[in-house]
């Protein structure tokens, strides 16, 4: 009986070991079938992506690239992250003891690029899903694609498309759950628990910010869709709900304004708007740099000196022409194409891009006035509604969208406009070695294309001495010369008018207009086309230069100083007469008969010039006023009798004949024209 009594406690001792080995091996074969299960799955759902982006993707060709694109979003992504993933995740099974902890040492170290890829297919699911419903109300091509899918993948069923889109999803959202079932599985004091209760963390944590990233990017494509409404359509969308939402958040930023209620700050936002609109403004600036250049070059493009005559055989300027005319129809051609394609059109699509953030920035300001709003009424009530709780987190999504993608996008940007700039410098290079190529072979021809650049140079400055005093003279020729006057003809009846005013006012002061003239102000003249006024001051009473203030003869007021021009007198027949009798001898007092009624063209041929005139060829002559011309012909060589032929100081060529007056003979020297 002893003895037995003695053996008894051993053998329930040994009875309690049994049933905690039995249930550890329990724990542990459900643990290595969790594992088996996480391997399992993942190779038959990497198999399943493989067959959407091979099989299926190529097989759906007559959907448009766009709609691919959205379907099956990054998916090449996926699989080239999760095919590593599974390559060491099969690679634990043969380390049996230590493989539960390489599992969640494994999940922790592909943890950030899960959250990478899955967050940009989750972000673009809802879309795709929109692109499904459409294919459903076309029975032809959905039959088509039904048929594809059941074709490759026979356990989608009836749900195609959104039986495929959806495993992704599935997938990313799963993996907590299988890391949850190991852990369970796993003893409290094992070394593997700890790592992978992070894991577990980890993967929750990764499914919670693709939630947030959904939500920020559905936020985003709400707020930055640009509409450009007409001022109806904007009034029709007013209503009691958005007056008085406006009006509450005007009534909270007068109260911060007026230093009632506190601003909230954000420095970090606050830093990337700052920067934000500085590339903004970089952006701005070379656009409308750019298309000045492409103005100017247009401009440019339009000189063809090859299109003209310049009455030169041959010699350096007919090398230029010929130079101008290649460079014309080949070189600047292309290089303005390749300016508008590649600098001109990106930077258009960069500053359309600047679009959605500039109206996300400016819906953040609003939604921050409600969030302070519903944050004061917080802490004065202790709760908020459900629709108020839900413009506290649209603000709080706008503001951690904006805030950790700005300066991304700042990047980019900055990136986007260096590269423009490298391609603008080198389509510049480009196009200069293009030029020099192409005046290669016209600079061998020149007389001077052997002699090297600092002795051309010197050459160069040593003519241009040489002929220095000859530029000068001709300088000061043309400033003396005036071009002639183009005055409009006086109304009928105004020449009484003209007299007037140039007695009280002078030759100097009298103006013609140009053009008619429709007086919009109380002080403005309505006034015909050649009425002449006289000039009483230069600007209006605030200054403004481009009015100015005239007399009719009867009437004051303000005309627009680019429809004025100055007025030449032109003395009439008798006048000149007058003027050149009074130059005779005083002791001839024989009178001079009257001339009879000349045409236009003066019949005897000894004439005065009227107005200078400067030769534009060889074939005319110049004219100075009062000198005297003695007309050889009164007609051109077409019998057109606007030009004379003509003699001045030896020297014979063409003139307009409108130029030329008749003169008493003998013509007195030192007649000119009342000033």
């Amino acid at each position: 009986m002893a003895k037995h009594g003695a053996d008894e406690p051993s053998c329930r001792s040994g009875s309690l070991d049994g049933e905690g080995r039995t249930s550890e091996d329990r724990s542990l074969l459900h643990q290595r079938l969790a594992v088996q299960e996480l391997i399992d799955t993942e190779v038959s759902y990497l198999h399943m992506l493989q067959l959407c982006a091979s099989d299926i993707r190529s097989r759906l060709q007559q959907l448009p690239q766009g709609d691919l694109d959205v379907l099956f979003s990054n998916i090449d992504d996926i699989i080239k992250v999760n095919s590593r993933f599974l390559h060491d995740l099969q690679e634990t099974a043969s380390k049996k003891e230590e493989q539960v902890q390489l599992v969640g040492n494994l999940f922790l170290e592909f943890q950030e690029e899960l959250e990478q890829v899955y967050k940009v297919y989750c972000a673009s699911y809802d879309q795709a899903l929109l692109l499904v419903d459409t294919y459903r109300k076309e029975p032809e091509l959905q039959r088509h694609i039904q048929g594809i899918i059941e074709a490759v993948v026979p356990q989608a069923g009836s749900s195609g498309l959104s039986f495929l889109l959806v495993i992704p999803l599935q997938r990313i959202t799963r993996y907590p759950l299988l890391l949850q079932k190991i852990l369970e599985n796993t003893v409290p004091d094992a070394s593997a628990y700890p790592v992978l209760q992070r894991a577990v963390s980890a993967l929750q944590d990764v499914n919670t910010n693709i939630n947030e990233y959904k939500m920020r990017k559905e936020v985003a494509s709400k707020y930055t869709k640009v509409e450009q409404l007409t001022l109806r359509e904007r009034l029709a969308r007013i209503n009691t709900h958005t007056l008085s939402k406006k009006t509450t958040r005007l009534s909270q930023m007068l109260k911060q304004e007026a230093g009632l209620i506190p601003r909230t700050e954000d420095k970090e936002f606050d830093d990337l708007e700052v920067r934000f609109q500085w590339v903004s403004l970089c952006v701005t600036e070379l656009k409308n740099n750019v298309a000045a250049y492409l103005d100017n070059l247009q401009t440019f493009l339009c000189f063809r000196p090859h299109e003209y005559s310049l009455d030169i055989p041959e010699g350096p300027a007919v090398q230029y022409c010929n130079l101008a005319r290649d460079l014309q129809l080949e070189a600047f051609l292309t290089f303005k194409q390749r300016l508008e394609g590649l600098v001109w059109q990106p930077l258009c699509s960069l500053a359309k891009a600047l679009l959605g953030p500039q109206n996300l920035i400016k819906k953040r300001l609003d939604k921050l006035l409600d969030f302070e709003r519903l944050e004061e009424k917080l802490l004065e009530v202790g709760s908020v509604t459900y629709q108020e709780e839900a413009a506290r987190h649209t603000y709080q999504a706008l503001n951690s969208l904006l805030v950790a993608e700005l300066p991304q996008f700042n990047q980019l940007v900055v990136q986007w406009l260096g590269q423009i700039l490298r391609t603008f410098m080198t389509l510049q290079r480009d196009l200069a070695k293009q030029v020099l190529q192409r005046a290669e072979g016209s600079m061998a021809q020149l007389p001077h294309h052997h002699v090297p650049e600092p002795a051309f140079r010197k050459l160069v400055e040593d003519a241009l001495g040489r002929t220095n005093n000859q530029l000068c003279s001709f300088q000061e020729t043309f400033e003396k010369v005036l071009p002639p006057p183009t005055t409009q003809p006086l109304l009928p009846g105004s020449e009484r008018q003209v007299q007037a005013l140039l007695s009280r006012y002078g030759p100097g002061k009298l103006y013609q207009v140009t053009s008619n003239i429709s007086g919009t102000g109380t002080l403005d003249l309505t006034l015909p086309r050649g009425q002449i006024v006289a000039l009483l001051q230069n600007k209006d009473t605030k200054g403004n230069s481009s009015r100015w203030l005239v007399d009719t003869g009867g009437h004051r007021g303000y005309v627009p100083a680019g429809k004025l021009q100055l007025y030449h007198v032109v003395p009439s027949a008798e006048e000149l007469r007058r003027q050149v009798g009074l130059n005779k001898d005083p002791r001839c007092l024989t009178p001079e008969p009257s001339p009879a009624p000349a045409p236009s063209i003066p019949t005897v041929n000894q004439v005065i010039a009227v107005y200078p005139f400067v030769a534009r060829s060889s074939h005319e002559v110049s004219l100075q006023a009062g000198q005297p011309v003695t007309i050889l012909e009164a007609q051109d060589k077409k019998g057109n009798p606007e030009w004379s032929l003509v003699e001045v100081n030896g020297q014979r060529g063409y003139v307009p004949s409108g130029f030329l007056a008749r003169a008493p003979s003998p013509v007195l020297w030192g007649w000119s024209l009342p000033s």
